[in-house]
């Protein structure tokens, strides 16, 4: 009989699963453990994100269902208490540090047309919050009778998936997090940033400029400035001026003593003005334009995670279960967009992801439905051809 593989078995195929193992033995994740190892756990965490399992009783139940499949896996099915401990007790690092490998991973794709008359790396930083009922997670505080908790994530508009993400407590401003945690604001030298106004800190603009990064950002409407002179002609759809502009107030011309670019623009289906405020001085006032409507990749980044995987409802209520959730959910997503790059899918991400939901323990190859139709698809189900799938 010839070997046959399920489409979770492939995907579990292309995890990097020695530096799993690595990082497992740095957590000392699997210590004492005799049968549900944390690769079982991972296994079963994929299986949930992507087959829309909301609950342990779910989970539990639906692989009892696929019991014979599991074998070929090299994982064993779970019972939903053995499930929550580990969600529980298993250090959520161990996952965090997959989600960066796969990360350096799937930097080899050749990046997207942006249609941008710019080779720069463009980034934009922002955060998503995830709202909770505060009594079941007490760790995640927001206001006085509501909790959330935020994930702030520095996303790689050009390579369009997230390159750093840090998970807090939702009374944790945006710009305390970008201050606080290093990632959110390493950025490469000659890399573009943008960001709305709720990272409009002077003194982190300052430092984002220090570093040679380009930023671009929307200016406060009670900001203190002074006009000193045009930069240049405002030439441009949209564009109204372009101006050399300073700040006026003592603390502000503390935290950034040099001059900086204005951009103003119309956007004339909206019929919209902005302020664009920007530390560049050789892109044209219509490429600083585009590059903040691009800002708007990271909202449908996380548009995107929220309606596809399972982070608003959880498996447990702790802050290690919730991490550990939202960490697996990054690898599904990861997992997913290697897939569509990889075999030049040429459907959305969504369609994708429902494909692959439908067929996650089918004994079929991942490649033979990925350019399929609704017609023929049923019919490559029923006679699937043994032929491995393999990215790696």
């Amino acid at each position: 009989m010839p070997h046959t593989t399920t489409v979770l078995g492939e995907l579990l195929h292309l995890l990097p699963r020695t530096q799993f193992q690595a990082f497992v033995g740095q957590h000392h994740g699997d210590r004492y453990v005799k049968h549900f190892t944390c690769w079982n756990q991972l296994a079963v965490l994929i299986y949930a994100q992507l087959s829309r399992k909301i609950s342990l009783r779910e989970i539990e139940t639906g692989l009892a269902c696929w019991d014979s499949k599991l074998y070929h896996l090299g994982i064993t099915a779970v019972k939903r208490n053995t499930l929550a401990h580990a969600m529980k007790k298993r250090n959520y690092h161990i996952f965090e540090s997959l989600f960066y490998a796969l990360v350096s991973q799937c930097r080899i794709f050749t990046p997207e047309d942006l249609h941008l008359d710019i080779d720069n790396p463009l980034y934009a930083l922002d955060a998503t919050v995830i709202n909770v009922c505060l009594s079941l997670f007490p760790w995640a505080k927001f206001r006085k009778q509501k909790g959330a908790f935020k994930i702030h994530t520095l996303f790689s508009v050009t390579d369009q998936m997230p390159t750093f993400l840090v998970v807090t407590h939702g009374k944790v401003s945006d710009i305390r997090a970008a201050k606080e945690h290093a990632g959110l604001s390493a950025l490469p030298k000659g890399s573009i940033l943008t960001v709305d106004r709720g990272y409009v800190d002077y003194g982190f603009l300052h430092d984002v400029k220090e570093a040679e990064v380009t930023f671009v950002v929307r200016l406060k409407k009670n900001a203190q400035i002074v006009r000193l002179r045009e930069h240049a002609p405002a030439m441009g759809e949209g564009i109204l001026k372009d101006e050399r502009i300073a700040f006026v107030l003592p603390d502000a011309v503390e935290d950034y003593p040099e001059d900086l670019r204005l951009v103003t623009y119309r956007d004339v289906e909206h019929d919209v003005v902005y302020e664009f405020l920007t530390n560049n001085t050789e892109f044209s006032a219509k490429t600083i334009a585009d590059i903040y409507r691009h800002r708007w990749h990271v909202e449908l980044f996380f548009k995107w995670i929220k309606q596809h995987l399972k982070i608003r409802t959880f498996l447990g209520t702790s802050k290690n279960a919730v991490l550990t959730q939202v960490w697996v959910a990054m690898i599904c997503y990861l997992l997913l967009l290697w897939i569509k790059r990889q075999t030049r899918f040429p459907g959305s991400l969504t369609e994708l992801t429902w494909m692959v939901s439908e067929v996650l323990l089918r004994d079929i190859p991942l490649l033979n439905i990925l350019h399929l139709t609704e017609k023929t698809l049923p019919k490559a189900i029923s006679s699937a051809s043994p032929t491995q799938f393999s990215l790696l």
